[in-house]
């Protein structure tokens, strides 16, 4: 039996919880940096879409497929509406009701794959400072500061995971010239939690309007804006709103704005004027709203140098507009662990250089997919095409390619464990 191994996962989100998992089943010995002192969940959680090779791997990891399932809500129907916002009505435009998705909120997902974990697996507390390879590259030395001391700790391992998100540290220090790009839009976001009111004026109205909620997944598009609209899981609904503007200036190194109270009184005023009446109430409502600033980055040139390795949103930033993002992590994670399955830590540049092979493709062609969407739906110029897409002038094959479907690998990614994948995506 060759070396076990040891892996060091930087981020504790859903990529590098996902990572653990896929890593502890390929036979790794794994501990996860984390930043956040300890499990208590994302203030700013939100909702997700699962396509079904993730759902995959995620009931492999957990060991039972009823956790996700009773953690979750089908997105059997994907459904493009275009707004009137004079007068306040919507006409579906593009629908497809064997879509196969399924609603988590955020904070349940990362509960989830959390609690599945041995507990002496993530390192709360430990931020990431700097690595440093060996001479003989055979391993990886990591400086880390302990939050709450502010003592420097040393970790040693075969291999580093980078999971550090859109802003990653390691990515940076890797590709230095590498910046993420900005879309030309925010996003409002809200989960508005209906449990103790479910049969408020408000529930009646939205679910009057929006009568699939609960197995449907709405895009609300008007001029030069879109809207997303689901449930999730124990009576909540999750909702976001694009709105077109310029760049603002960030700070802490988080993509989540702050809100004034008259940002969010002017929000309300806008969505009471673009939006149906139903769902401007949804947005009215609900508690404690935000903005994600929406960046992405042109497809990376590689994904891995010796024993360094990144995965999810350090590997390819997104725009969410093709349920993307959480998806390509676990993928990414699921697709990792088979590699370093099959070939054992001994063999890591192989088993890198496969997993590079596998997903470098198929991410590059997603990011630039999920790009057109969320231009085509703002309206902005997309190669040259800046013609918004409304109901008074789009063609059916306009509004046919807003589904989902028409991501590129969505019935599902190659993997190892498709033997006859790779001759094709190394094509």
């Amino acid at each position: 039996m060759g070396k076990k191994g040891r892996a060091i996962i930087v981020g504790g989100s859903v990529a590098g919880l996902s990572c653990a998992h896929a890593l502890i089943q390929a036979g790794c010995d794994v501990v996860v940096l984390e930043k956040v002192r300890r499990p208590s969940g994302s203030a700013t959680g939100a909702g997700l879409g699962l396509d079904p090779q993730s759902c995959r791997f995620l009931s492999h990891w957990l060991g039972d497929p009823n956790l996700l399932v009773r953690s979750t809500l089908p997105l059997n129907i994907d459904q493009n509406q275009a707004t009137d916002s004079h007068n306040r009505i919507t006409m579906p435009i593009a629908r497809d009701e064997k879509f196969n998705f399924r609603a988590v909120y955020w904070n349940d997902l990362h509960g989830l794959l959390y609690n599945a974990l041995p507990s002496e697996t993530v390192l709360w507390g430990h931020q990431f400072l700097a690595f440093q390879p060996a001479h003989d590259k055979n391993s990886v030395k990591i400086q880390a500061r302990i939050v709450e001391s502010g003592n420097t700790v040393e970790i040693v391992g075969d291999l580093l995971v980078a999971a550090d998100g859109s802003m990653s540290i390691i990515r940076h220090l890797l590709l230095p010239d590498c910046k993420l790009r900005y879309s030309g839009y925010c996003a409002w976001r809200g989960v508005l939690d209906f449990s103790e009111a479910e049969f408020s004026q408000t529930m009646k109205g939205i679910q009057k309007a929006y009568p699939d909620l609960g197995n449907c997944l709405y895009f609300d598009i008007t001029l030069g804006s879109h809207c997303v609209l689901y449930e999730l899981q124990n009576k909540r609904l999750n909702w976001l709103w694009y709105i077109n503007q310029p760049e603002p200036e960030l700070k802490g190194g988080s993509l989540t704005m702050s809100i004034s109270s008259e940002m969010l009184k002017n929000m309300h005023a806008e969505a009471e004027k673009v939006w149906v009446p139903e769902l401007a109430e949804v947005m009215k409502v609900t508690a404690d709203p935000f903005i994600n600033v929406i960046y992405d980055c042109d497809p990376l040139p590689k994904l891995q140098w010796d024993n360094v390795v990144l995965v999810g949103d350090a590997a390819h930033p997104t725009s969410p507009h093709g349920l993307r993002s959480t998806n390509m992590s676990i993928v990414d994670a699921g697709t990792l662990g088979q590699c370093i399955g099959k070939y054992g830590i001994s063999n890591l540049s192989t088993a890198l250089k496969e997993y590079e092979k596998y997903r470098l493709p198929v991410v590059s062609q997603q990011v630039l997919h999920s790009r057109k969407l969320g231009r085509l739906k703002q309206g902005l110029d997309y190669k040259g095409h800046g013609r918004n897409l409304h109901w008074k002038d789009a063609s059916r094959e306009d509004c046919l390619g807003l589904l989902q479907r028409n991501m590129p690998f969505f019935a599902g990614a190659p993997s190892p464990a498709d033997s006859e994948a790779l001759p094709l995506m190394m094509t």
